[in-house]
């Protein structure tokens, strides 16, 4: 089965709209589940905007399903990662001045910067996975740091008209195919909708995609229960 992980980060950003506790982000989890989620991502950023600590430690004392902490590669997240010991860490560019993450990880630029923190996270047994644009760059240098796991960006097929997607659709599939190949298990996510997931969640490689902001907005409207069910509906059927 091709796995669903939910992120739960824009639960927290509501709360956190209003400095209070609701709505809390580990309820939010707690339902993904029970909808048929497969895993909880969660992005702890430098700044705090949505996920805060104490909601990382919540999540892993809480939940059944495994844990993938979305982290910056600095000395200050790789700590927290180790003392929190989630099930994967996904490591992600993040600009403090960003609205969400643009773009993927330059794992190929920073080889020497990453390889330290995915060997202590690879020592630690937590899952590393990789954020990167789906460039066969990127895949060469995540078999060279050893990352066992890449996440392909679909953020830019996500955004182009629905006419525009094919190129970038086979460009994701080609990436998930040489990952593949190279004993690299393919996930995707970023902007992914239940509009445009199909594609994506066809690609026979990919085993995993993350989506969370759709998921979140969506629920305003027809609760996160509906939202997750129907985005499980229409990636079982891309299979």
């Amino acid at each position: 089965m091709l796995r669903l992980g939910v992120n739960i980060d824009h639960v927290a950003t509501i709360r956190n709209a209003r400095g209070g506790d609701f709505p809390d982000p580990v309820r939010a989890a707690h339902l993904a589940e029970a909808a048929g989620a497969q895993g909880i991502t969660a992005h702890l950023r430098e700044d705090r905007r949505h996920i805060r600590d104490d909601d990382l430690v919540r999540l892993k004392n809480e939940i059944a399903l495994p844990l993938n902490l979305e982290m910056a590669a600095t000395a200050e997240m790789l700590r927290i990662a180790l003392a929190t010991r989630p099930h994967a860490a996904c490591i992600v560019p993040e600009k403090r001045e960003e609205r969400t993450t643009e773009g993927g990880l330059d794992a190929a630029g920073q080889l020497d910067h990453l390889r330290p923190i995915v060997d202590q996270l690879n020592a630690a047994g937590i899952r590393v996975s990789l954020f990167i644009e789906p460039d066969p760059a990127q895949i060469e240098a995540a078999l060279k740091l050893g990352a066992p796991v890449v996440e392909l960006h679909t953020g830019r097929y996500a955004h182009l008209a629905e006419d525009a997607r094919e190129a970038e659709c086979k460009r994701l599939s080609d990436a998930a195919a040489l990952a593949a190949k190279n004993g690299i298990e393919p996930h995707a996510g970023h902007g992914l909708t239940f509009a445009n997931v199909v594609p994506i969640a066809a690609i026979p490689q990919i085993a995993e995609l993350n989506i969370g902001h759709f998921l979140v907005g969506e629920a305003i409207f027809v609760g996160l229960d509906a939202s997750v069910r129907r985005m499980r509906e229409l990636m079982d059927s891309a299979r």
